[in-house]
């Protein structure tokens, strides 16, 4: 195993569905390459305690279809100290692992980070359903995540219809409100609520009235999480200022994440896996796979942990012009 080249893979932080697509990509490109594959458990966590395993074209068979991660996932208190680093690198020096791609979020990026700027050849995947990651326009298992929210929200709407109701619907979205803005356009809300800009509760409830008053027989206000006003709150609100709708609430927490990647996550977790193991066959490391106009290219880590993906305000404004 020592005479090749050997790479470690793993997924870190919160999982998104299409994770499994980019490791059965990233070990296959491998041994295509004569590469081997090390798949790394519990995230940065089994990087530090050595939980390594080889893998071969059979140990992800199968696995194409299936939400979650294979590997498994956790989020290290201790791999954010400098001991914790150190020790993952002794580790992944003791079992010749020469580099290592990292599948994940925002917070695992900082993580590839850190480890390249201590000569680690690293590779990073976006892999989140927030769509947080500046650097790539989609990331693996953001597609999979919105389409589980709107086959909810049109369930709930014919519920709503039916009894004539304002429906609360909390979308994730602890810091980005990706997730809630999209919905609220292919869902056809009347208001969304977002981390990135404050709301004022009349805001609110005159969306609700107005919805009422133009006739119509429901009314959908997505929330983010991370929004400045907790759902609970709204659903009390609009009960209480008899806006013409009861109001219902529901919260649809890590549904999100699970579920079976759709065919758009399958596709571009295994085209980004395809491009990691390409970029250290061609000696480019210390760059996250991202999705631009052009196709699947390269961005420094750097950059991506220095900048913040921002939601575009355009599709903000787009929910309230299409509400009417």
């Amino acid at each position: 195993m020592a005479d090749k080249f050997t790479i470690g893979v793993l997924t870190s932080g919160g999982d998104a569905p299409g994770m499994n697509a980019a490791i059965r990509a990233v070990v296959r490109t491998a041994l295509a390459n004569n590469m081997n594959v090390l798949g790394v458990m519990h995230g940065y966590e089994g990087l530090i305690n050595g939980e390594f395993k080889s893998m071969g074209a059979r140990d992800v068979g199968g696995i194409l279809q299936r939400g979650g991660t294979v590997l498994l996932t956790s989020r290290s208190k201790r791999f954010m100290e400098p001991t914790g680093q150190r020790e993952a690198i002794r580790k992944m020096n003791e079992a010749g692992m020469d580099a290592l791609i990292v599948i994940g979020g925002e917070g695992s990026m900082n993580g590839a980070y850190a480890l390249s700027q201590q000569g680690v050849k690293v590779i990073g995947i976006p892999g989140s359903i927030d769509n947080d990651i500046w650097g790539t326009n989609i990331a693996v298992g953001t597609d999979t995540a919105m389409n589980t929210i709107m086959d909810a929200v049109d369930k709930l709407r014919d519920t709503a219809s039916s009894h004539q109701r304002a429906f609360l619907i909390e979308t994730m979205g602890r810091n980005s409100g990706y997730l809630a803005v999209m919905a609220g356009i292919i869902c056809g809300a009347e208001i969304v609520l977002i981390p990135e800009t404050p709301v004022v509760k009349e805001e609110v409830a005159k969306a609700v009235e107005d919805a009422y008053r133009r006739g119509k027989t429901h009314a959908i206000i997505i929330n983010a999480e991370g929004s400045d006003i907790r759902t609970t709150e709204l659903a009390a609100m609009i009960d209480e200022m008899d806006l013409g709708f009861k109001t219902r609430m529901t919260i649809l927490g890590h549904i999100q994440r699970g579920g079976s990647p759709t065919a758009y996550d399958r596709l571009l977790a295994s085209r980004m896996g395809v491009k990691a193991v390409e970029a250290l066959v061609e000696g480019t490391h210390g760059v996250m796979t991202g999705l631009r106009s052009k196709g699947i290219g390269f961005v420094p880590i750097a950059d991506v942990i220095n900048n913040k993906r921002k939601v575009n305000m355009e599709y903000y404004h787009m929910v309230k012009v299409l509400a009417r």
